[in-house]
């Protein structure tokens, strides 16, 4: 297969704080610079290998502060991309992920390196992008289709097929400023999928759309790539859909590749990322913890055996506590965990809900007073299988909206211990491998 996509050496840098330079003098030097079609001559990219100690301690002692005003998005970035390939792009928020898409749809330019793209590309970045909010619909899918090159009568052989998987024809003719958000993302990557780029780009605004509007969307994506041999880049922090729909993935890390490798590599080093962390992360100060005017979150953390671990042994239990603050009087919320696996996405949900048999949490369903709390969740020993695992904190409200989303707080590994492993010495299927009670009888001789 030909590349289609070929990244050498890309960097992004971004100056901090004001627009402009401190001097008159920074601005027009910048200014000429552009005009002659130079490298900017106050940016660091390529010269901080060669600034010696020296220069470093004097324009620190000149500006009275760090050395650098500015930081890298994107760091000496490379890869390629092949013909009908689908890439997941994975890393946590402040990665760099929608800089690289924003950079390979030609939305920003890059500060050094080079990209070289071969065919025509459909971006749907964020909701709205591309469209014009005075015109309607119908019009928007003209104006999308013009700016990928196509011809009227091929926007209106697609345009039938787009109206009805993006399922809005009663409100086709009405300006897209009055669409929902959820509207205007069915309406984008309808079109972005249908108007036959030869690469498709698509940011986490999916999530934005409804669950069965999401797989309906990762089915297209699928055909695409599959059936039509288009090339499909794809951003998401929903691991399941990375796991089914990708075939290798580039993980992003502070700006730089930390892995490109086949999925199921690529999805457990990004748990891994957690595990650098120790096994609990903390907030010391409410106002700059996560959450609302409501509730925030104070503390995640992981136990094993009472310990504080980011290691625990399949055969014993793993606690993990959460701990958050209530803002106001008479709050009434629920505690809910989801359990990421590195390969198999999404494992389980489970929320301090009552159970016949489990009883019930003393708290739920009850107005919390202005506090400090503590919900402690208790996984079986011999529950989890062999793996890197990562869970998202959810509090929920009374109405069951949710209140703070807290993704990927922390991450934790499971092993196995000696003597387990002298029973099995393959793999085991799964993301969970629970002991049963199992029972064999003879019933009769041969």
């Amino acid at each position: 297969m030909s590349v289609v996509i070929q990244v050498d050496r890309l960097s992004k840098q971004y100056r901090l704080g004001t627009i402009g330079g401190k001097r008159l003098v920074d601005d027009v030097s910048r200014w000429w610079a552009k005009l002659r079609g130079q490298e900017d001559p106050l940016s660091k990219i390529g010269t901080a290998e060669r600034t010696t100690k020296a220069e470093s301690r004097k324009r620190k002692a000149e500006n009275g502060r760090a050395e650098s005003d500015t930081m890298f998005a994107l760091r000496d970035v490379s890869f390629e991309v092949k013909q009908g390939e689908v890439l997941g792009i994975i890393g946590r928020n402040g990665a760099g992920k929608s800089t690289l898409l924003k950079i390979l749809s030609r939305v920003t330019a890059p500060s050094s390196g080079e990209v070289r793209v071969k065919g025509r590309i459909a971006s749907l970045l964020e909701v709205g992008t591309g469209f014009h909010p005075d015109l309607t619909g119908r019009e928007n899918i003209f104006l999308n289709g013009a700016i990928l090159g196509m011809t009227k009568s091929e926007i209106r052989k697609k345009f039938d097929e787009i109206v009805a998987f993006a399922e809005i024809e009663k409100f086709i003719d009405t300006p897209v400023k009055r669409y929902s958000s959820g509207m205007y993302v069915r309406l984008a990557f309808a079109v972005a999928a249908h108007l036959e780029p030869e690469i498709l780009i698509v940011d986490e605004v999916l999530a934005v759309g409804d669950a069965a509007f999401q797989k309906k969307c990762l089915g297209k994506m699928e055909n695409l790539a599959c059936q039509e041999g288009r090339t499909v880049l794809f951003v998401s922090h929903n691991l399941g859909a990375i796991s089914n729909l990708c075939h290798r993935c580039i993980l992003l890390n502070q700006g730089t590749i930390a892995a490109n490798a086949e999925t199921r590599h690529a999805l457990s080093c990004y748990l891994d990322l957690g595990l650098r962390q120790s096994a609990e992360r903390r907030w010391l100060e409410a106002s700059a913890a996560p959450g609302n005017s409501n509730v925030r979150l104070l503390a995640v953390c992981v136990l094993s055996r009472g310990r504080a671990s980011q290691e625990v042994m399949i055969d014993e239990p793993v606690e993990v506590q959460i701990e958050y603050e209530t803002q106001r009087e008479g709050l009434e919320l629920s505690t809910s965990l989801h359990v990421l696996h590195s390969v198999g996405g999404e494992v389980l949900s489970t929320a301090n809900f009552p159970s016949a048999t489990l009883g019930r949490d003393e708290w739920f369903g009850k107005r919390l007073p202005k506090g400090r709390f503590r919900s402690n969740c208790i996984f079986p020993a011999n529950f989890f299988n062999e793996g890197t695992y990562a869970l998202n904190v959810i509090l929920l409200n009374r109405a069951r909206s949710i209140e703070l989303f807290e993704r990927e707080v922390i991450a934790f590994h499971v092993r196995e211990t000696g003597a387990m492993r002298a029973e099995w010495t393959g793999d085991w299927i799964g993301v969970v491998r629970p002991r049963f009670a199992w029972r064999t009888e003879h019933l009769a001789s041969a």
